[in-house]
């Protein structure tokens, strides 16, 4: 009987060994599992991290692209409009000059040689006009016409019968335009 009671007693000891055992293998695998999931749980963090770090940059890339188009539209207008208007401050510094040329052929010629002196006159005015024309300056049509502020300049209203409210009765000063723009707008008197 000691024998058998040996064997009860190891088979018991063996039987609470593995009870043991099998116990730490669960404790273990619960914290291999919950390990697992703490490293789930950070790599999504960390992906969740990324991908917000990631969509930023987007944004900031996008951003970034916008603003470099807008400033080469900008900077490709800017140098159309150069373009278009570069004699803009040579007509401006020109106009005197024809004003006083039409000025000064309103003269009576009594003489001959006031005569050649004024068609000599004429022609240096007629060149001067021709080259304005040329770089796209024309006049501004203002006798008759409705009064616009953007392209007269009223310095005078007078009552005229002949002519209907807000029409320019007389222009005292040509008013004259590059391509679309106002150079200088004209004097005009402006009927009530």
């Amino acid at each position: 009987m000691s024998n058998e009671k040996n064997v009860a007693e190891q088979e018991e000891t063996v039987e609470s060994v593995n009870t043991e055992v099998e116990a730490e293998i669960l404790d273990a695998d619960d914290v291999v599992v919950e390990d697992a999931s703490e490293e789930v749980d950070e790599s999504t963090a960390k992906i969740a991290e990324l991908q917000a770090k990631l969509d930023e940059t987007e944004n900031k890339m996008l951003r970034a692209q916008a603003d470099f188009d807008n400033f080469k539209r900008r900077t490709r207008l800017d140098q159309e409009a150069a373009q278009k208007y570069r004699a803009q401050s040579l007509v401006s510094e020109i106009l005197p000059a024809l004003d006083n040329f039409e000025r000064a052929l309103q003269i009576e010629a009594d003489n001959d040689q006031t005569k050649s002196l004024l068609q000599g006159m004429n022609m240096v005015y007629n060149q001067l006009a021709q080259a304005l024309q040329n770089e796209g300056v024309e006049t501004i049509k203002s006798v008759g016409e409705e009064f616009d502020p953007h392209l007269h300049q009223a310095v005078m209203q007078v009552e005229d019968e002949n002519f209907d409210s807000n029409t320019v009765v007389e222009e005292l000063q040509k008013g004259y335009k590059l391509k679309d723009r106002v150079i200088r707008p004209a004097m005009v008197k402006v009927n009530q």
